[in-house]
């Protein structure tokens, strides 16, 4: 039975795992789970993944920790190749999203008070978004089921549909800072931004002086199938986070950003204990050799047009129970017209991990290395799931 010493804070399947292999975890009971959670987009290439065991294993034999009073070797090279792959010419290293994004808005208001600017402060973000449980990304996030309780509210952000330019616009002031978004709205309800709609947020901010904040916590590293989401709309950011999927299973954030952007983040500016610690860094240079492995992402875009196809399939078939399908890579939601949470339950009864998201919508968050044998599996499992469910 689970123990009350761990603070009740999540509504917790009853299933404890043992191990995993690949896109599978085993309970202690040695019953074998199709994982297509994936720790919510963060096992980028599944459970145990040889490579990544192998380099934490070797990190950890020579040590662990030794502070950012130090150069750390694994944190410059993993910087270095973030920047070259990226429009980016600096890193900072934590521990999770919500702390890069502290770092984003961090960054965004001391660019405008060095140059004395510090009237800037604010921030517009997109109604329906997630960014983190600190105080002030669940204000940026704005959802009223985060914000219950913990009010007053970080008064730092200003709301405005997502999706709609002309609302963006009329919200800038001569307070705004920058604008926040993510590219693929993932807790949100998989919602896509259109490609004109980023590209019309960058000749904003650049017409108004802002820096334009990418959150790519859980769509960035690969899903979408580019590294990176906002090369989907061939422009590119100021200020950009990830986490999630870059330790592939490792707690890693980064907060990424121009020259012009971090050149006043100087030290004594921001700080993390354990912010680009050499285990950290280890799991993500790993990381970082698969994604970049000739054919990876190709791959990922092979995978998600046979699940894609598989699930309108599904769809036309079973009317009352799936709307439709949307996202894009391996990010992919099924809007639901059965209770999201109900099918959910019902797939673990079939053997399959799945996790709800907003606007009553089943997420799909294989590994990025899912093999195909394994995604027809999945379209089975859905497919026997929806038909108990239509009656």
């Amino acid at each position: 039975m689970p123990t009350q010493a761990v603070m009740p804070t999540y509504a917790r399947t009853d299933l404890v795992f043992e191990y995993g292999e690949g896109a599978w975890l085993v309970t202690d009971h040695g019953r074998r789970f199709l994982d297509f959670t994936s720790g919510i987009a963060v096992n980028a290439l599944g459970h145990a993944h040889p490579h990544l065991v192998a380099a934490l294993q070797e990190q950890a034999g020579k040590f662990w920790h030794c502070s950012n009073l130090y150069r750390i070797d694994g944190q410059e090279r993993l910087a270095q190749r973030l920047v070259e792959a990226s429009f980016a010419d600096t890193v900072f290293f934590c521990n999770s999203g919500a702390e890069a994004l502290e770092c984003a808005i961090k960054t965004a208001r001391r660019y405008h008070q060095a140059a004395g600017r510090p009237q800037k402060y604010r921030v517009i973000t997109a109604d329906n978004s997630f960014h983190g449980r600190t105080l002030a990304t669940i204000a940026a996030g704005g959802q009223a089921k985060h914000l219950d309780g913990f009010g007053p509210a970080v008064d730092a952000f200003d709301h405005v549909p997502f999706g709609n330019l002309n609302e963006a616009r009329v919200a800038v002031t001569d307070e705004t800072a920058a604008i926040l978004v993510e590219p693929v709205q993932g807790e949100g309800g998989i919602f896509v931004a259109d490609d004109e709609y980023l590209k019309g947020l960058r000749a904003m901010a650049d017409e108004f002086g802002l820096l334009l904040i990418f959150d790519e916590v859980q769509c960035g590293m690969g899903r979408t199938g580019s590294l990176f989401a906002y090369e989907h709309a061939g422009i590119t950011p100021d200020i950009m986070t990830l986490a999630k999927a870059l330790g592939g299973g490792f707690p890693v954030g980064a907060c990424l950003a121009t020259a012009e952007a971090a050149e006043h983040m100087v030290p004594g500016t921001h700080g993390s204990t354990f912010g680009g610690n050499p285990l950290a860094m280890a799991a993500a240079n790993a990381v970082l050799d698969v994604l970049f492995e000739d054919g990876f992402l190709e791959q990922v875009g092979g995978a998600s047009e046979r699940l894609v196809a598989g699930l309108e399939k599904l769809v036309a078939q079973h009317t009352a129970v799936f709307e439709g399908v949307r996202g894009r890579g391996l990010m992919i939601g099924l809007k639901c017209k059965v209770a999201n949470g109900d099918l959910v339950a019902r797939l673990l009864e079939e053997d399959m991990l799945t996790v709800v998201a907003g606007d009553n919508v089943l997420r799909l968050l294989p590994p990025l290395n899912v093999a195909d044998a394994e995604v027809d599996l999945a379209l089975e499992k859905l497919d026997v799931a929806a038909q108990s469910m239509a009656g």
